[in-house]
């Protein structure tokens, strides 16, 4: 009964990474380190790695911040996991997890398989330059936005 009700969301969790590691690999078939091609006035796409966090948080240290992500993103997988399990019966709950969740298991395929996250999407204006994601990152804010959403309406603000 647990895993019929959790089905959907783990296909939607599956469905992010799969097309989060897609991604990385046609970015990183395609572009060498460092290499931005212009999209628009405002967008580049380009490959560059982030051994650090969000915003580059940690990426000028010697190498011990790649195994402490690691294990900060799996602890925080196997948490939402089981938190979705014990709140399998609130969908949008589920649902921004879900999002949350193929986001981070998505950038700790990257940590386990090359030591960084792969990032590709450079937003700027002018000279100033949103620091470079990806995908997974762009599904953990979805979710994030989800939850936010769905607790403002539940207390109606």
């Amino acid at each position: 009964m647990t895993s019929k009700k959790l089905t959907p969301y783990f296909l939607l969790t599956t469905i992010v990474i799969f097309i989060d590691q897609v991604s990385k690999l046609m970015i990183e078939a395609t572009f060498q380190f460092g290499e931005f091609v212009p999209v628009t006035s405002f967008f580049n796409l380009g490959l560059t790695y982030n051994p650090g966090a969000a915003f580059s948080f940690l990426a000028d240290h010697n190498g011990w911040q790649r195994w402490f992500f690691t294990a900060l993103s799996l602890f925080a997988s196997i948490f939402i996991v089981f938190y979705m399990r014990k709140n399998r019966h609130l969908p949008k709950l589920c649902i921004g997890l879900a999002f949350i969740l193929g986001g981070a298991i998505g950038n700790l395929i990257d940590r386990v398989r090359i030591g960084k996250v792969v990032d590709f999407l450079d937003f700027y204006v002018g000279n100033s330059h949103w620091p470079a994601f990806n995908l997974a990152d762009s599904a953990i804010f979805v979710g994030v936005v989800i939850l936010l959403l769905d607790e403002f309406r539940q207390k109606k603000i």
